[in-house]
Parts: structure tokens; sequence; C-alpha cells
């Protein structure tokens, strides 16, 4: 529940901060310097901009006339990503884009798979960037990472299969087709439908892969540039390797948007690599406060209208 996550997040976050000695953790905070800082608000921005239009790619498969004009579209997308800072799970934001987007007409099952692959591909991209990085740096990887990154690509490999073969689309639609509840396997069977759609359009999921992967190496270089701006002396291949991994954690719906697990990530994962825990911590709220900053944007389209306002 999320009361449970909740006081997972503030028991986690309480000791984490404790462990870490907070006067340190404010001093080195304190001491960031303004235009590294500055340089990873900045590169936020890019990334929303190229999510948003990563989305858009993804719905090639609703025909032209009956698509959503792209300034509704773009609305949907940076409202939902400020709503979904509020609620309780990492796709909450998600769920919120795939109903107002069914709101403009599309599809229930059009709209949740739109946001579906949108998703996928986007955690594909994270363990793809891992795996490379791990392969060309071996050493910089903390024990433990790179069979964590491994396994997660071969579930993206599973999800690839079912998107390309017609084999494992129609084992998966077996099993579909044995749910209990005529409701939820009517809608599985429109979803697995809606996915399988993309088989016929290459080039945008290639285009969206390829704009993923630039969204994780921007999210990679906003924590380098708050790790400059800390003072942490860490190289960027470094952070190659274990902000992917962190990346993971933070979507795991253990505590409330990941509050306490990234701090737990950063500890670890930079403290393996020498960086010590008052650095690593203001680290961590600084890069979670960023993704909060990204959303502000949606924030604002939110005051003037809420998710579809007519005309815009």
């Amino acid at each position: 529940s999320r009361w449970v996550r909740t006081a997972v997040a503030l028991v986690l976050l309480i000791w984490l901060l404790w462990i870490s000695h907070p006067a340190q953790i404010w001093h080195v905070a304190s001491s960031a310097r303004a235009v590294p800082l500055a340089i990873a608000i900045g590169l936020t921005f890019f990334d929303r901009a190229l999510m948003a239009w990563r989305w858009l790619a993804l719905l090639a498969p609703v025909p032209a006339d009956a698509r959503p004009p792209l300034r509704r579209v773009m609305r949907i997308f940076f409202v939902s990503t400020f709503v979904g800072t509020f609620l309780p799970a990492s796709v909450g934001g998600d769920l919120v884009r795939a109903y107002a987007l069914s709101a403009e007409r599309v599809p229930m099952a059009v709209s949740v798979a739109s946001v579906a692959m949108d998703r996928a591909l986007g955690i594909m991209s994270i363990l793809l960037l891992g795996v490379l990085s791990v392969a060309v740096v071996p050493d910089r990887a903390p024990p433990g990472v790179a069979p964590v990154l491994w396994l997660g690509a071969l579930g993206c490999g599973a999800l690839g299969i079912v998107v390309f073969s017609g084999w494992a689309a129609r084992s998966l639609g077996g099993i579909v087709e044995r749910l209990p509840w005529t409701g939820p396997r009517r809608m599985a069977g429109r979803l697995l439908e809606a996915v399988r759609e993309y088989r016929h359009h290459h080039g945008a999921l290639s285009a969206v892969l390829t704009a993923s992967a630039g969204v994780q190496v921007l999210r990679v270089l906003q924590a380098y540039f708050l790790g400059i701006s800390l003072g942490i002396a860490t190289p960027v291949s470094a952070y190659f390797v274990v902000i992917p991994l962190i990346l993971l954690i933070m979507l795991l719906p253990i505590t409330v948007n990941g509050i306490g697990t990234s701090q737990a990530a950063f500890i670890w994962c930079f403290g393996a690599m020498g960086v010590g825990r008052p650095e690593a911590f203001a680290l961590s709220v600084l890069f979670v406060a960023l993704g909060v900053v990204g959303n502000l944007p949606g924030g604002l389209l939110y005051a003037t209208g809420g998710l579809t306002r007519q005309g815009i």
C-alpha cells in the first residue's frame, strides 16, 4: 500500500541521513558550485523535450486524421509528468497520460500501448547504455552491477520477441484467452494487438530507441555535472556505468517516488568507487530534485487549464 511505501521511504531516508552525517551533507550541498549546477538544469529541459518527441513518434499506429493535434499531445505529456510527481508509483504519470490520450478519441488499448512501449523502450535504453558502459570500462563497475544489467537486457529481449514474433504472440494470446474475467481478458487481448501493431513501424521504433538512448546519456551527464558542482572527482566513465543501474532502482515501486531507494543506490554505487557518504547522499538529493525541476513546465500548463485544454 501507499502507506507502507511511505513508511519504508521515511525509515530508509532517516537511517541513510543519520549514517551519512547531516552536518557534513549540509556542508557539501551548501558548497555546490553554481555553473555546473546550471548546466545540469539546462540538460534536464533538453531531456524532457526529447522524451516528449519520443512519445509523439510512438503514436505512429494512430491514423493521421484520428491523431490529436500536436499541441494537445505535448500538453498531455508535460502535464502528466508533473502530475506523476505526486502519485505513489513511477507508473502514475503513465496512467494519467494514457487516460488523457484516450479522452482525445484515441482507443484506450492504443493509448495504453503507446505509453507501455514508451516506458519499455526507455528501460531498454537504460539497460543497453549500462551494458555497453560495463563492457567498455568493466573496472568501473561495482560488484553485482553487470549481472543485473545483463538480466534486465534479457527481459527487454523477451519484449522484442513478443512484438515481432508471431509464435510468441500466439502463445501469449493463448494465455490471455485463459484469463478468468471477460473484461480484463478482452482488454488484455486488445492491448496485445495494439503492441503487436508496432511490428509494422520499424522506423518509429528505431527512432524512439535512439532518442531514448539520448535521454539516458543526458541523464548521466546531468549527474556528472551535479557531481562536479559538489566537488566529486569521479570520472564521467564511472557515471555511465552506475547511473543506469541507479535509474532502474529508482523505478522500483518499493517506496514513494524512489525516495530512500535512490539515496541507498547512490551511496552503494558511488561508495564502491571511493565517494564519501555525505557527497553521495547530497548528489542523490540533487538528482531527484532535478527531476522535479524538469517537471515544472508541466505544472505551469496544468495551472493554465489542466490536461487537455480545448484549443491548445
